[in-house]
């Protein structure tokens, strides 16, 4: 590597060889300037041909935040799903909003401690966790540029990332389950809410379920997709991991239900006539068209009201299911299974609020198997 000092007026400075170009072939060179002393240039010269030989040296972008978070947002477009990427790009504009001027390699960690305390106080405060999202996609940026040779650190490494509150997890007893599918038995959506109850499904592939994922003589069903925001509106997709393609057990009550249902919908598909859309949903509208994911919410809000249950999200059904079951003795794999986690430790780690008490449940069950015989003897003495 070459590289030479000169001083320029009353400063110092030097010039490199950083390689060739590799679209034209051409000699690069980059010049540092600034330097007091003839000394101090050769010893910047010194460290910096280092950084060359040793494949240190980062050869500093003139590109914005703005300019750089564009452009990895839509090389992300391709790898991530829609409503994902979606969400991706709304924090992204927060972000520039703030920040975008600034340039990548002037990028230090008080700018980015800043701008998480400006979006977490601002005109349009974000939620922790929606700070730590904004975090985490900077930080993913920022390593990529790292790989390319714009940066040589990740500054996001440096910040301290919001700790969003943990989510409280509410879930109802039998009796309020009972209470809210007396109340919504006569409601359109009603076989919604008793997949999500009697299932552990998500809400996505409650609306995305087909008729023809259920087999009404194996008594199962088949998540296969899901219906989520995407980009523009709604669209089908896949579930996000491969333990989210399952097959569920499905009780007597629920199959019933779901024979009266495909009745029911057989009767609207008369009364709409031509203007009916026979998607195959199970979940429709009057004309067979999917429902949006709002559209349930507001029944379900509705219907929670009336019944005068415990107000939980909706998500909060399938942690119903969870808790029901694992309190009903079901084996936390097949619970893990029903959900479609990707490991059973998801499963224990996110229901230990119940283990302890079947901890305690077995301990009885075993010592009763045991000895309840000779005690019950042992008692008519």
């Amino acid at each position: 590597m070459k590289g030479h000092v000169r001083k320029r007026g009353n400063k110092w400075s030097f010039v490199i060889d950083i390689g060739r170009d590799e679209s034209t072939g051409k000699r690069r060179q980059k010049r540092f300037s600034g330097y007091n002393t003839k000394k101090e240039a050769e010893k910047a010269l010194a460290q910096k041909i280092n950084e060359l030989n040793t494949g240190q040296f980062v050869d500093a972008t003139k590109e914005t935040i703005d300019e750089y978070l564009s452009t990895w947002l839509e090389d992300k477009k391709t790898q991530v799903r829609p409503g994902t990427w979606k969400s991706y790009r709304w924090l992204v504009n927060r972000v520039v909003e703030h920040i975008g001027k600034v340039k990548l390699a002037d990028l230090k960690p008080q700018h980015l401690q800043r701008l998480y305390n400006k979006l977490q106080t601002g005109a349009k405060p974000l939620s922790a966790r929606s700070v730590l999202h904004a975090h985490l996609i900077i930080q993913e940026a920022l390593d990529r540029a790292i790989k390319w040779g714009m940066v040589h650190r990740n500054v996001a490494e440096a910040v301290d990332a919001p700790r969003p509150k943990k989510v409280e997890m509410c879930v109802w007893d039998a009796e309020e389950v009972r209470k809210f599918l007396e109340v919504a038995k006569e409601d359109r959506y009603y076989i919604a809410f008793l997949l999500a109850i009697t299932t552990g499904m998500r809400k996505g592939e409650i609306l995305g379920l087909r008729w023809k994922d259920i087999d009404f003589e194996k008594n199962t069903l088949s998540v296969r997709q899901t219906f989520a925001r995407a980009e523009k509106g709604h669209d089908f997709q896949e579930p996000k991991s491969s333990s989210g393609l399952r097959s569920i057990a499905l009780p007597p009550g629920t199959m019933e239900a779901l024979r009266m249902h495909k009745v029911q919908q057989s009767k609207e598909k008369l009364k709409a006539g031509s203007l009916y859309q026979d998607t195959g949903m199970v979940v429709a509208t009057s004309v067979g068209t999917p429902v949006l994911s709002r559209n349930l919410d507001r029944t379900w809000f509705k219907l929670m009201k009336k019944a005068e249950v415990s107000k939980i999200r909706f998500h909060d059904l399938r942690h119903t299911h969870a808790t029901l079951m694992l309190k009903n003795g079901v084996h936390p794999k097949i619970v893990s299974e029903r959900l479609g986690h990707s490991n059973i430790s998801i499963t224990l780690d996110t229901y230990s609020h119940v283990l302890p008490g079947l901890q305690e449940a077995a301990a009885r069950q075993f010592d009763e198997s045991l000895f309840g015989t000779q005690k019950d003897a042992e008692s008519t003495l």
